[in-house]
């Protein structure tokens, strides 16, 4: 059965991936090493060296493509640094428009390290098309996109983006680390790359950090392996391993996540402690719409503010719950909580940050896959 005719949950498990040639591993080896013997120069059997390519390496890539509906993968030391391969197709003197709410470690990359080599970045909430259209320059060269965002939730309609890309030949960049493939695959929507931090959801199990990308141009595809082996940021020989047995999991993780966040989305919109929640599943949420058209499930993350909107009593709740973690990052099996304004988004300005809704108040809520009873009771006994 060839891979375009398997559902999702097949491909979970099967996409890309066939039986190891040398002594038929159902498991792809982990490759530990940095070189490859050669019986005459240049006569190698596709690796010369492990930066360049390693076979546990090219089984994940293969599998990201696979579950992205792209033709090509890469796969990275980090998230940021699947990002930073992007952004090395730009030129001094690019523009980059991007979403308005974006996750602190792409916000710091953009800023702090790219703006100062002469690419220039210019901020869309990219709720209205012809707003963002008007934004396009003759230097604009890439639209980036992260949806639902970083740590608002807001959702941005990746099919409308693309078209205004398509018309303006721009490429179109897709953040799809909180929906993953299983709820929402940019590249069938128009989008020309796709990248995850793979240490989230993909790899599930807060073990690794790993990043990843996938497209389907070939040309691009080059590009990017160019700069990928050029500049060296690959993930390891273990850390792909590590993430290809999480991403046989996807798919009855994902299930999870999405159930248990809607339990817990909806006891804290009806808890008289809870000014605002932020979960695209709400009817109320301002592209609900867009979400249910482009997404087949609303996804693990949360976000809340307490009545009284004040850092104090933000503090006191996450510093009370005890079954949640307070930790740095999100999707593994565990449920993590996390205050956005001093952790994830601390590298942005304040007044930035509040601007696009990352109040010193908000709560941000990674939902695990624990029963969803025990979540509830957590949060109940840390509000009261």
């Amino acid at each position: 059965m060839g891979k375009k005719e398997l559902k999702f949950n097949s491909k979970a498990i099967h996409g890309g991936q066939r039986p190891d040639a040398a002594y038929g591993a159902v498991m792809p080896p982990i490759y530990q090493t940095s070189t490859y013997a050669q019986p005459t120069p240049g006569a190698h059997k596709g690796y010369e060296y492990s930066r360049g390519g390693n076979p546990t390496r090219t089984a994940l890539e293969n599998a990201v493509a696979s579950l992205e509906n792209g033709s090509f993968g890469m796969a990275f030391g980090s998230g940021m640094a699947a990002i930073d391969a992007v952004l090395k197709l730009l030129l001094p003197g690019d523009e980059v428009i991007c979403t308005s709410d974006l996750y602190g470690g792409s916000y710091r990359l953009f800023k702090g390290v790219y703006e100062k080599y002469g690419v220039k970045f210019r901020f869309s909430d990219m709720v209205d098309m012809e707003e963002l259209a008007s934004q396009i320059t003759e230097n604009t060269k890439l639209i980036w996109v992260e949806t639902p965002t970083n740590p608002m939730m807001n959702i941005i309609d990746i099919e409308a983006v693309s078209k205004i890309t398509k018309q303006h030949n721009l490429l179109l960049a897709v953040d799809n680390t909180f929906a993953t493939p299983y709820l929402q695959r940019p590249l069938d929507l128009g989008a020309d790359i796709v990248m995850h931090s793979a240490t989230k959801y993909l790899a599930g199990h807060s073990d690794v950090v790993v990043g990843a990308l996938a497209v389907k141009d070939e040309k691009l595809a080059d590009q990017l392996y160019f700069v990928q082996k050029s500049s060296g940021g690959i993930c390891g020989p273990m850390d792909s391993f590590l993430t290809l047995r999480g991403i046989k999991t996807l798919h009855v993780r994902m299930q999870r996540h999405c159930e248990n966040a809607e339990l817990v989305a909806k006891y804290l919109e009806n808890h008289p402690k809870i000014d605002k929640v932020y979960w695209p599943g709400f009817e109320h949420h301002p592209n609900h719409k867009v979400a249910k058209k482009q997404m087949e499930g609303f996804g693990g993350m949360i976000s809340f503010v307490p009545k009284g909107r004040n850092y104090e009593e933000a503090i006191k709740i996450v510093e009370n719950l005890q079954l949640f973690t307070l930790a740095e990052s999100l999707g593994g099996v565990e449920s993590l909580v996390g205050h956005p304004a001093s952790m994830s988004h601390g590298s942005i300005p304040k007044e930035e940050r509040e601007k696009n809704g990352v109040v010193d108040a908000l709560i941000r809520l990674s939902i695990g896959i624990e029963d969803a009873e025990d979540l509830i009771n957590d949060l109940k006994q840390a509000l009261n």
